[in-house]
């Protein structure tokens, strides 16, 4: 039998108030803190935190834990692996050593499913970030809904296919239960300004390019294309793809052409560390005209680097404005980033303050009810993810003739 008490700490972290519960066990004379959330809070639950320095979850966790997003309180971490089968592999000691941290520092309680997570408290709203492989995405939404949660913020692409995504979608809706995606693009500050740009200089065309730092090597891109088996365009280009489907009324039935830049792109068969062969592209670009009217291009490049942008362009081809992520501005603070967390992925850093703010509008959303403005819905993910079911064969099909016709 346990006693609660609701307490208050006076400990006062970056200007927000750390709240906890203490738990009693009257037989064992223990004490255990857990997280509970202020007033104005939602309660997150991390599904699928990851290991430290390379998994998204783990990112998403030091921003809640840091007080960057005031309407989070992240207070329960879901880790299947490393708190079971990879407890002793690779990565499992760095997992080990941010458990015992987090649970001493913040109170975070640590669990292997969501099944263990205590219910949620009356009054509470409680939301799940479900950070972990797509493919198990489907199963943890209905954990997440079973486990107390009426908001989901699901990172990309959602499911592995379109039907999946479809019965999540319907899942959630007959529970009254809200999904949120993670396509942090929707609100970053090079598509904005490219956005405004193009809207105010008619006939203008607007391409969005994405770059990642793979080395450009059979080993590198083959341990990526195992890793990311989905294809290109169902993971790292998936977020031009949501853009896309959120502001141009890119869907596959108003697709009229696809014109693809074979010039630019890149396909390849190269073996993964299994020693299995995968087929893949290292880049593509290609331009979407739709039959209302609107026409955008993408481009996406495994090897080109760390800097993503959005450019506009006249009717010639012509380039007249350009922003990139990071800007000038965002440097500043990806260095201080690169020397707070030595060693983590690249990409953190340079999209942190989105990162941020998609976490705090759905978890105000959570916690209020209001709209979360720009965030992708399921709706937009279905979209996404359609679009590059389609284009996937037309891509390889195009790229498959170039090679044949060499």
């Amino acid at each position: 039998k346990s006693i609660f008490h609701r307490l208050i700490s006076s400990q006062r972290l970056t200007g927000s108030i750390a709240c906890y519960i203490v738990v009693k066990d009257i037989n064992k004379e223990e004490i255990t803190m857990v997280a509970t959330p202020s007033p104005g809070q939602a309660e997150v639950i991390l599904v699928g935190c990851g290991c430290p320095l390379r998994g998204m979850g783990w990112y998403h966790a030091v921003q809640m834990l840091g007080n960057e997003c005031p309407s989070a309180k992240l207070c329960h971490i879901v880790e299947p692996w490393f708190l079971g089968p990879g407890s002793s592999g690779p990565g499992g000691a760095e997992f080990a050593e941010f458990k015992n941290k987090t649970e001493e520092d913040h109170q975070v309680g640590f669990y292997k499913s969501l099944a263990d997570v205590p219910p949620v408290a009356d009054g509470v709203k409680r939301l799940a970030l479900i950070s972990g492989r797509t493919m198990d995405n489907p199963r943890l939404l209905g954990e997440s809904i079973a486990a107390g949660c009426t908001v989901i913020y699901l990172e990309k692409p959602g499911a592995p296919s379109v039907k999946e995504l479809e019965v999540m979608k319907k899942e959630a809706a007959d529970a009254n239960v809200s999904i949120c995606m993670g396509y942090n693009k929707n609100v970053c500050k090079y598509v904005r300004k490219a956005r405004e740009f193009a809207a105010a200089n008619e006939g203008s065309h607007v391409t969005f390019v994405s770059n990642n730092t793979y080395e450009n090597t059979a080993s590198s891109l083959g341990e990526c294309f195992e890793r990311n088996a989905e294809g290109m365009l169902k993971n790292m280009a998936i977020h031009e793809l949501a853009l896309l489907a959120s502001f141009y009324d890119v869907t596959v039935d108003n697709i009229e052409s696809v014109i693809v830049d074979k010039d630019f792109s890149s396909m390849q068969t190269l073996p993964g560390p299994s020693g299995k062969e995968f087929t893949d592209f290292d880049k593509v670009k290609f331009t979407i005209k739709t039959k209302t009217g609107k026409e955008v291009s993408v481009q996406a490049d495994r090897c080109g680097g760390d800097t993503s942008y959005a450019m506009v362009s006249d009717a010639a081809g012509n380039e007249l404005f350009r922003h990139c992520m990071p800007d000038e501005d965002d440097k500043a603070n990806v260095s201080v980033l690169e020397a707070k967390y030595p060693g983590a992925m690249p990409y953190f850093f340079s999209q942190d303050p989105d990162y941020i703010t998609v976490k705090e509008r759905v978890a105000k959303m959570c916690v209020t009810g209001e709209e979360a403005t720009d965030i992708a819905t399921i709706d937009i993910a279905i979209a996404a993810l359609s679009v590059g079911e389609y284009l996937t064969p037309l891509m390889q099909k195009e790229l498959s003739n170039t090679v044949a016709s060499q």
